[in-house]
């Protein structure tokens, strides 16, 4: 083992050793009594300060309230004075400094915790716990007058360098995307815009749970492992079930599920699906990621795109503060109404090609004249999809409906009212890319048969992404579903938007990556 070591990792084994020789254990196993966290610590003891001081009282350390302070966290740096130490600290809420005095932490008669512990045995990384009073130094930083310090754990590797300015904030961020996907947990020890990226993600997902149930929608869970991969146009992955001698999909979509929920009495059902998709990978596509998807019982899409305004403002809000939301060198408004424009139109606007009347050899001729590469085994719909993604989709920056989609682009959606060959369908397009798809919900089992039959063709002709016939959810179609409206949201991709962050793998704590070669 030791040959693969680097000499920073041969010198950290034997402090461990010397650690242990000592009778020191580096990895305790007792309960550690935290009871106050970095920055709020230093920020309640600088509130009271600033109350004595306005009030005219003299200020005596310790203060009350600020006597016994117990803090846990990761040593960040270390200043060697001799007989004093200044160590900063790394907890959940930030960074804190400390200041050790060797005769505060052990007697006169004995200074060999000293000199095997604070002197000789601690590195960058290592979990110290910590006890003592809250002060301000010479300097003016608010500090932790140490009386005791206990090692928590011992870190064998160590961190990578990064510049940090007096507070300890970091200027000069670890970049490199293949060390910071692939040791996540470094990441976001060091990088700490990262935590905040994924404290954003939570937030997040709990405006929608609160706007959600506060509507009277029911959070529910449906299966992941699914006998038939559908309610989604992808390819699935597949795995195979022992017991039952089944091949078995892990799911495209819950869209299905959620729908046979309506059929059995709820109004409002909602999820957060973790889907998969065996497809390519690129800065906006993981071949597992979150969706969010909703349906409601006497909707629409009219409804639905009301809603999901109201929606996306908050989220909006509740993460910035406002309705506006850089993104890149771009200012996106999430204040409602947003623009709505049917996708021949968006097409139309963006080519000067109406595509509306045209069937698959006109759509294969327009393909050719704006030099679009299509396969040969993909129909009407596709086509349509595959002119609208080259052309169209990347224009609309501001938050945008696309609307009215033609029918067979659309399997599982309700015809339009008023509009032949179309269907009642959107997509919400923010900064080019689409972060939400919605229809009408199709609740003919005549018509959703005859749909799905037509997915089976495109199958036969190769499509891989075709839909399959799911006779069980043809059956709970039977027995009536009530018109329903419903809504599928990526969330990886809202949370780029709301974070402004580039490549779906920042948002993802462990996104999927071949896997490393260790040997």
């Amino acid at each position: 083992m030791s040959a693969h070591l680097s000499e920073q990792e041969l010198v950290r084994r034997e402090k461990l050793a010397k650690l242990q020789a000592a009778g020191i254990d580096a990895y305790p196993a007792a309960l550690y009594p935290v009871s106050h966290y970095s920055t709020p610590v230093k920020e309640a003891y600088n509130a009271e300060v600033k109350r004595l001081e306005e009030a005219g009282i003299a200020i005596e350390n310790p203060l009350e309230g600020f006597a016994n302070v117990c803090l846990a966290g990761r040593i960040m740096s270390i200043n060697d004075k001799g007989k004093v130490f200044f160590i900063k600290i790394q907890d959940s809420k930030g960074i804190i400094q400390l200041y050790v005095k060797r005769d505060d932490i052990c007697p006169e008669e004995d200074k060999s915790f000293w000199d095997n512990v604070i002197k000789h045995g601690l590195d960058l990384g290592d979990f110290i716990g910590v006890t003592g009073y809250v002060f301000i130094t010479k300097t003016g930083e608010t500090s932790l007058h140490t009386q005791s310090i206990t090692l928590l754990a011992k870190s064998l590797k160590p961190l990578p360098v990064v510049k940090r300015d007096e507070e300890g904030n970091v200027f000069d961020e670890v970049t490199d995307p293949e060390f910071r996907y692939r040791q996540r947990y470094v990441d976001l020890v060091i990088n700490p815009s990262v935590k905040d990226t994924f404290v954003k993600r939570t937030t997040l997902m709990n405006t929608i749970r609160t706007f959600l149930n506060g509507h009277g929608a029911l959070e529910v869970d449906t299966p992941v492992l699914q006998s038939i991969p559908g309610g989604a146009a992808a390819r699935p992955f597949i795995t195979h079930h022992n017991a039952l001698d089944i091949p078995l999909y892990l799911r495209i979509a819950n869209e299905l599920y959620l729908k046979r929920l309506i059929v059995g009495g709820f109004d409002w059902v909602y999820e957060f699906s973790r889907n998969f998709r065996n497809e390519g990978m690129d800065r906006t596509h993981n071949p597992e990621f979150t969706v969010l998807e909703w349906y409601t019982a006497y909707k629409d899409y009219f409804w639905m795109m009301e809603i999901t305004e109201q929606l996306f403002e908050q989220i909006a809000i509740a993460l910035h503060g406002t309705t506006e939301v850089t993104v890149g060198d771009k200012t996106i408004s999430f204040k409602a109404p947003f623009k709505r424009i049917s996708i021949h139109e968006a097409i139309k606007e963006n080519t000067g090609i109406d595509v509306s009347d045209k069937d698959e050899a006109g759509l294969r001729d327009v393909c050719k004249q704006l030099e679009i590469g299509v396969p040969s085994n993909i129909g009407k719909g596709k086509l349509i999809d595959e002119i609208f993604g080259a052309t169209s989709e990347h224009t609309y920056i501001q938050p945008t409906f696309i609307i009215d989609y033609p029918v067979e682009m659309s399997p599982l959606t309700k015809k339009h009212r008023s509009k032949e060959g179309l269907v009642e369908r959107f997509e919400l397009m923010v900064n080019g890319k689409e972060i939400a798809n919605a229809y009408s919900e199709l609740n003919d089992p005549i018509d959703q048969r005859q749909r799905f039959e037509e997915q089976v063709k495109l199958m036969e002709r190769g499509d891989d992404e075709a839909m399959f016939i799911d006779n069980d959810f043809l059956r709970a179609l039977e027995y009536g579903m009530p018109p329903t409206s419903g809504i599928g949201i990526g969330i990886d991709r809202l949370c780029m938007l709301m974070t402004n962050s580039p490549s779906i793998q920042d948002v993802l704590f462990f996104p999927q990556m071949r896997p490393e070669n260790v040997g």
